[in-house]
């Protein structure tokens, strides 16, 4: 048997034990990392798609577990500090960029990624900006290297300071770029917080076309964005539980299941973490983007303690 049939084996057997519940979110990202870092995915391109996919299945599932009053108080308690937090944070990002002398196009999208929603805010935003694909991809390993630091860091921020559920969850929803990162830091803290995160995060996220639509305008771009389909698929979701609640049970389990599944998706994104990726991302770019992730996190959770929405 050579080495890439059994590199094979062993993948497919990480995924296997990822579906267990006993596996948790950091332990399967930590698992896909050293996996690509130490043996190499077998499978990059086919992981990576699958990993989008389980992705947004996984946050339509998550809708299960919510009743559409809970997203919607969520949504609209977060929404003053969406708006407020992309406006700095693309301030700021322009601002670095221009301090580290980032290229025009990458820093637009570190930042644009660092304000909504890291990898599929890049990769809306990047035709509109006319951006080339070396630019894109060092925007993507920055902001995805970001993202691994991020899921295992902020549960042990949070537990450090006692952050209350509520606090966590809305802290991970607005200062964390990608979904699945923002998903898994805030289940491996508890249910309330994968709750509230899971909301804010999709709030940020809608945010991607009136931004994209608005620069397209401004650039003469004839680039057109959409409304992500797992958003709807969520709000569906939890309308759905709030319509049948003598189904509970059923729309519990399928929460469970969607988050288990989760723990398999943040596999796959590790197993993508890999040394072409690392070699992807320059000096210059990883300054920006680690010292603007540093500004909006602290400034963020600075902004709820002291409002005190716990």
């Amino acid at each position: 048997m050579n080495g890439m049939k059994i590199r094979k084996i062993l993948f497919i057997a990480c995924l296997v034990i990822c579906s267990f519940p006993k596996v948790g979110t950091a332990a399967a990202l930590i698992m896909g990392i050293l996996f690509s870092l130490l043996l190499g995915n077998p499978w990059p391109y086919k992981s990576a798609k699958l990993s989008r996919i389980i992705l947004q299945i996984s946050v339509v599932g998550l809708g299960f577990g919510l009743s559409l009053m809970e997203v919607i108080q969520t949504g609209k308690h977060s929404v003053i500090y969406t708006i407020a937090g992309i406006t700095f944070t693309l301030i700021a990002g322009y601002s670095l960029g221009k301090l580290f002398n980032t290229n025009k196009n990458t820093s637009a999208l570190i930042s644009f990624g660092t304000a909504i929603c890291g990898g599929s805010a890049i990769a809306a935003m990047a035709p509109v900006l006319k951006a080339k694909d070396d630019e894109t991809a060092v925007a993507l390993a920055t902001v995805f290297t970001l993202n691994s630091v991020a899921l295992l860091l902020f549960p042990v921020i949070g537990h450090v300071l006692h952050l209350s559920q509520d606090v966590f969850g809305t802290w991970a929803g607005l200062a964390i770029h990608d979904t699945s990162s923002v998903v898994g830091a805030a289940a491996s803290y508890g249910t309330q917080a994968l709750a509230i995160g899971t909301t804010v995060k999709l709030t940020r996220t809608i945010w991607i076309t009136p931004i994209v639509v608005g620069t397209a305008w401004l650039k003469k771009s004839g680039q057109r964005a959409k409304v992500p389909l797992f958003i709807i698929g969520f709000i569906l979701a939890a309308t759905t539980r709030t319509l049948l609640p003598q189904y509970g049970n059923y729309w519990s389990e399928l929460a469970a299941f969607a988050k288990q599944s989760l723990v398999v998706t943040l596999f796959l994104i590790g197993a993508g973490l890999s040394r072409e990726v690392l070699k992807n991302v320059g000096v210059r770019p990883l300054l920006q983007g680690v010292t603007l992730w540093l500004i909006v996190s602290s400034l963020t959770l600075g902004a709820l303690l002291i409002v005190g929405i716990a």
